[in-house]
């Protein structure tokens, strides 16, 4: 069982605390334990409760007449909601249940049917990033246990380098692109998401992966000299030190246009090296992309 605070609460249902303290006073839907100094610790059902009330609230239902409802009642509504973008957030909903679950099976079971459906692209774009992003703040903060994420991005992971294996672009450009993770940095989702990206657009790749050292980069571009340089960064070491890692590269990397996207990209306020630049969300990385 995990212990979830109401900041990560916020972060990953998108509620601001100050709504989620208002439902508790008002409503019985939320009963969160408190520890001996009063601070709020919420379970895997009360995680998952916020995230389906959210949802519904954000499709028209009241509060007050959601607090009413049986969790049947909640489920029932859920998946009678037929817009498209609620259909998209109740399948990455159901992602994070099942992640905290350990039910692998039914993980495996929704990517498969949305790739079956919608196809590999839009499973990364609509439903893998989304989920990516809102589960990543745990990541960084420890909130979920290694096991329940190496199970599921293991899952992912296999799904992307499908994607990546069987995709062919119409188009061919003589650029090119060297993919990296900094060392300390071992998450490769996002990483392999731009490769999918990248490569259906025709765009020559060169991923050295995970936990790279900047030397090895600084060297591969002696020899393969792409045309930019690009990392995502999503859960980093402790001991990575983001300020030192981006002037390295300034100086390492003088010679190319290093891009940098993830998390750790939308809270830095510092002035970055010249020939460094960030993508902040998802809609920056999609068009930076589809302009190169």
């Amino acid at each position: 069982m995990n212990s979830f605070t109401i900041k990560d609460i916020e972060n990953i249902t998108g509620i601001k605390a100050h709504t989620i303290r208002v439902w508790e006073q008002r409503y019985n839907f939320l009963k969160p334990q408190r520890s001996d100094t009063n601070i709020r610790h919420y379970s895997n059902n009360e995680l998952i409760t916020v995230l389906n009330i959210a949802l519904l609230n954000k499709n028209g239902f009241k509060i007050s007449h959601i607090d009413k409802m049986s969790e049947a009642d909640v489920k029932a509504k859920i998946f009678a909601l037929t817009q498209a973008q609620a259909q998209q957030e109740r399948t990455v909903n159901e992602l994070i249940e099942h992640m905290i679950d350990l039910d692998v099976d039914k993980v495996e079971k929704i990517l498969d049917n949305f790739i079956s459906s919608k196809g590999i692209e839009r499973t990364i774009t609509q439903i893998i990033f989304p989920f990516l992003e809102r589960i990543g703040i745990l990541w960084l903060t420890n909130r979920i246990n290694p096991a329940q994420e190496h199970l599921v991005t293991n899952i992912i992971r296999q799904k992307l380098i499908l994607g990546i294996d069987g995709v062919k672009s119409p188009i061919q450009t003589n650029k090119s692109v060297l993919l990296f993770l900094p060392e300390g940095e071992h998450h490769e989702l996002g990483l392999l998401f731009i490769y999918y990206l990248l490569k259906s657009r025709g765009i020559r790749v060169y991923y050295i992966g995970a936990n790279a050292p900047l030397k090895d980069v600084e060297y591969l571009t002696q020899y393969k000299p792409p045309t930019f340089i690009y990392s995502h960064l999503t859960a980093v070491a402790h001991n990575f030190n983001f300020e030192r890692f981006l002037f390295n590269a300034g100086v390492q990397l003088k010679n190319f246009n290093v891009i940098i996207s993830g998390l750790l990209t939308q809270n830095y306020k510092k002035k970055v090296p010249a020939n460094i630049s960030f993508k902040k969300s998802l809609n920056e990385v999609m068009e930076y992309i589809a302009a190169i």
